[in-house]
C-alpha cells in the first residue's frame, strides 16, 4: 500500500488522483510502516519504506544531502524519463548542468529514494482545473503521470495491484455523442444558416474538390441538395438535414447519446453578458418528442444541450425538466452549447441535478484538455462527474480550426485511438446531427471511426453507461486485513455493466509482467499485501 504525505491543501487532489490510478493507498501516519512512501511536502518523513518517492518543484531540505545543485523555474517545460515525455505546467526543479527536470536515485539504510523535480499533485490539479493548452492537446498527460509512477514502483521490484480503467472484455470505451444543433434545413429560410449552406454547398464544394477535401460524388450530392431545397421547403421532398434514422443505421446497434437543446430561439448569455444571435436554435426540444422516443427505442440516450445551465443552476433545472418530460431517463447529463463553461460551472451543474457533464474539450482541435481518457470528479463537486470530450467533427474540418481533409482527419485521430488501447478509459466523440448530411458530408470519417473502434475492441456505451462504469470502478474498495492481505471489493449490482479487472504485479515482476482477475458485482478478492 502506498503511503502519501502531502499538504492538506492537496488532499482533495490526492484522493482524485488515486481514483484515477485505482490502487491501494492511505495518507501518511507517522510511525506506520509502508513499502512505498510518496512525499509531496517540504519535509520528508524519516519512517522506513522500501521506496521513497519525493515530488517537488522547489529545493527542499532533503536536497541538501543530495549530490548536485538544482534550479527552480516557473515556466512550463518537458519531463523526460526513459520512454515517457510529458509537459510540466507548474514549478520545476532543474539540474543546473543539464537544465533537465531532476530525476535522481539514491540508496542507503536499506531503502531507495527517488527525487523528482516537480509536484505531482500540483500537476494533477492543473490538469483537472485549468487544463492543457492546444499545444499539448495530443498528450494524455495525466495517464502518463500514472504510467510513470506505476513503472517506478514496479521497476524497483515492489508488488502493485490496481483496477485499470478498462472494462472486462474490451480494450476501452467508445462513447459516441451527437450535439443536435439543427434538426432540419426547413427551419431556416432567409438567415445566416441558410446562406452559409448555399455558399458552402456550391462555391465551397468547388474549392473543396480542388483542395482534395471532397470527392466529385460529394460535390454532386451538394449541388443536388441545393436543387432539392425549394421542394424541401414546400414539403415535397425529405429534409436532408434530418439524419436521426441514418445515424441509427450507421451505428448498427452501437450505443450513442444525443444532446438536445431545450428551447427554440434562446441564445443564452455568454461570459461577457452578451446574447450572440447565432447561438439560438431553430427548434424546440418539444418539436422532437416522437423522434426522441424513437431514438430511445433504438438504444440511444437523450442528454441536455444546455444554454444557460453552465452559469445558473435554476436555468439548468429548467432545461433538464424540459428534456426529462420528453425522454424516458431518470438521470441526465449535459453538454453546454458552444462549450460555454466557467469556474463556477461545475457547482451550478451539480446544483441543477445533473449526473455528469461532458463539456470539457476543445473547440479548435482534438485531444485531451484535462490530460486524461478517464471520467473524473471535478475538485469542487460532491457527486457530479466529468466525461471529457476528445474528438469533435467541426474541430477537424472547419476552415477556421484544423481544416483537414478526411485522410488527414484519420491520421490526426489515429493516435488517440492508440492511446485508448494503451491506457484504457473512454474516447468521447462528438459528431453533430447534420454532419453526415449535405453540405458537410463527413459521414465517411464517422464510418471510419466506427470501424476502428470495432477493430480495436471498444465497448460502445452511452454517456450515462460510460459514467456509470466509472462510478462502479470508483465504488470498488481496498482494505488492509488483520491477516496482512489486501481485500478488494466491488459494489453491488451495476445494471449489467462490464466487470472490473484487477491487475496484479507480483514482487520482482519480470519486465513488468502482470496477471489479471475479473471482479464481478459484489465479489471480493484477497491478495497478499
Amino acid at each position: 500500500m502506498i503511503s502519501v504525505c502531502a499538504s492538506e491543501a492537496d488532499h482533495a487532489v490526492v484522493r482524485e488522483f488515486f481514483e484515477l490510478f485505482k490502487t491501494p493507498w492511505k495518507f501518511h501516519v507517522a510511525g506506520a510502516h509502508a513499502k512505498i512512501l510518496l512525499c509531496a511536502s517540504r519535509e520528508v518523513p524519516a519512517d522506513a519504506a522500501s521506496l521513497v518517492i519525493i515530488f517537488s518543484g522547489e529545493t527542499i531540505p532533503f536536497d541538501q544531502t543530495a549530490s548536485g545543485n538544482g534550479e527552480s523555474k516557473t515556466e512550463p517545460g518537458l519531463f523526460q524519463h526513459e520512454d515517457i515525455e510529458m509537459p510540466i505546467y507548474g514549478r520545476r526543479l532543474l539540474d543546473q548542468s543539464s537544465q533537465k527536470i531532476i530525476f535522481r536515485r539514491s540508496q542507503g539504510n536499506g531503502k531507495t529514494s527517488v527525487r523528482v523535480g516537480f509536484n505531482l499533485f500540483s500537476e494533477i490539479r492543473h490538469l483537472l482545473t485549468a487544463g492543457q493548452p492546444a499545444e499539448f492537446a495530443a498528450v494524455p498527460t495525466l495517464e502518463r503521470h500514472i504510467t510513470f509512477l506505476r513503472n517506478l514502483i514496479v521497476s524497483h521490484g515492489l508488488p502493485l495491484v490496481e483496477i485499470p480503467p478498462r472494462p472486462a472484455g474490451h480494450e476501452f470505451i467508445a462513447c459516441l455523442t451527437h450535439d443536435v444543433d439543427h434538426v432540419g434545413i426547413r427551419n431556416h429560410k432567409f438567415d445566416h444558416t441558410m446562406f452559409g449552406f448555399l455558399y458552402r454547398a456550391t462555391f465551397g464544394s468547388v474549392m473543396d474538390v480542388a483542395r482534395g477535401k471532397k470527392t466529385f460524388g460529394q460535390f454532386a450530392a451538394n449541388w443536388l441538395a441545393v436543387l432539392k431545397l425549394p421542394f424541401v421547403h414546400l414539403g415535397l421532398a425529405k429534409d436532408f438535414w434530418c439524419q436521426f434514422d441514418r445515424y441509427i443505421a450507421l451505428e448498427n446497434g452501437a450505443a450513442s447519446t444525443f444532446f438536445v437543446i431545450p428551447k427554440k430561439g434562446e441564445t443564452g448569455l455568454d461570459a461577457n453578458g452578451h446574447r450572440p444571435a447565432k447561438r439560438a436554435a431553430s427548434y424546440a426540444a418539444a418539436d422532437l418528442k416522437d423522434i426522441l422516443r424513437g431514438l430511445e427505442k433504438n438504444g440511444k440516450e437523450i442528454g441536455v444541450h444546455g444554454l444557460d445551465a453552465w452559469r445558473d443552476a435554476a436555468a439548468g433545472r429548467e432545461e433538464k425538466k424540459i428534456i426529462s418530460e420528453l425522454a424516458g431517463a431518470t438521470e441526465y447529463g449535459v453538454r453546454m452549447h458552444w462549450l460555454y463553461f466557467g469556474a463556477q460551472s461545475y457547482a451550478e451543474l451539480e446544483k441543477a441535478g445533473f449526473t455528469y457533464d461532458s463539456t470539457v474539450g476543445y473547440n479548435d482541435t482534438v485531444g485531451y484538455r484535462a490530460g486524461t481518457t478517464q471520467v473524473f470528479k471535478p475538485l469542487t463537486t460532491k457527486n457530479l462527474l466529468e466525461l471529457p470530450m476528445h474528438v469533435m467533427d467541426t474541430a477537424l474540418f472547419y476552415p477556421s480550426y484544423l481544416n483537414l481533409s478526411p485522410k488527414q482527419a484519420e491520421e490526426k485521430t489515429r493516435p488517440l485511438i492508440a492511446d485508448a488501447v494503451q491506457f484504457g478509459g473512454a474516447l468521447t466523440v462528438n459528431w453533430h446531427d447534420r454532419s453526415i448530411a449535405p453540405e458537410r458530408l463527413w459521414d465517411g470519417t464517422y464510418r471510419w471511426l466506427l470501424d476502428e473502434f470495432k477493430t480495436h475492441g471498444a465497448w460502445f456505451a452511452t454517456a450515462s453507461q460510460t459514467v456509470g462504469w466509472f462510478q462502479k470502478r470508483r465504488a470498488a474498495t481496498f482494505e488492509a486485513t488483520a491477516a496482512g492481505q489486501i481485500k478488494i471489493k466491488s459494489a453491488g449490482d451495476a445494471e449489467n455493466l462490464p466487470a472490473l479487472r484487477v491487475r496484479i504485479f507480483e514482487q520482482n515482476a519480470a519486465g513488468g509482467k502482470f496477471v489479471e482477475k475479473l471482479l464481478g458485482d459484489g465479489e471480493e478478492i484477497c491478495l497478499a499485501a
